[in-house]
């Protein structure tokens, strides 16, 4: 038997929900544990043991991976209504993966593998095209109001100097919903040298669009 590789870093190992759980032991046992010396520090991030810890195992997830730099994340269960009977919810917890995105301030990249026998539909691309997501703030992040009845909605900002400034939002005639989003100078500016740093080592095109 060859001698399995050895591992110098533990890899953050981020276990999930249901039918994941299973798939997930099996990558392990059948493709990874006979040739790899694994280390890991394990997370439970399963919807029961999120409940049980007010999902501190999903921020403690998150600073391990900070810690060491690479983690592995199975598929998890973000709640509905449905789920929260189903399992017996304290509450209906937030998506985990908005909540590890959020710690890490990390830039999702989804890039294509490409495998020479599956071609593209449309047959002019022949480069790999890879779409970054800026996943801090915004939807993420967001924080809602549903009114029932008329009155004014307003956009209010507290500076710790003393500047106050308000806007108008919406006066609603009946009622209706609200959202507010937030996002930082800080993050927009480390993901926009994330893209370009990721474009420069991949020697790929940067685009920008906003939606």
């Amino acid at each position: 038997m060859e001698k399995k590789i050895q591992m110098t870093t533990p890899v953050v190992e981020m276990d999930g929900d249901e039918m994941t759980r299973i798939l997930w032991k099996m990558i392990k046992d059948e493709l990874i544990l006979p040739f790899v010396d694994l280390k890991s520090e394990y997370y439970d991030l399963g919807l029961v043991k999120r409940d049980e810890t007010g999902d501190q195992i999903t921020k403690d997830a998150a600073e391990a991976t900070k810690r060491l730099g690479v983690a592995v994340k199975c598929a998890t269960i973000t709640p509905n209504h449905q789920r929260m009977d189903e399992y017996k919810l304290h509450q209906m917890w937030k998506s985990p993966n908005g909540t590890i995105r959020s710690i890490l301030d990390g830039t999702v990249f989804r890039t294509p593998i490409t495998i020479p026998s599956i071609h593209p539909a449309v047959r002019n691309w022949e480069k790999p095209i890879t779409i970054a997501r800026h996943a801090y703030g915004d939807v993420y992040k967001s924080v809602e109001i549903r009114a029932d009845e008329p009155g004014v909605a307003k956009l209010v900002f507290d500076g710790e100097s003393g500047k106050h400034e308000e806007v108008v939002v919406h006066t609603f005639k009946g009622a209706g919903v609200l959202q507010a989003m937030h996002n930082t100078d800080k993050s927009i500016r480390s993901f926009a040298h994330s893209c370009f740093k990721f474009a420069l080592d991949t020697n790929q095109s940067l685009w920008f669009s906003t939606k």
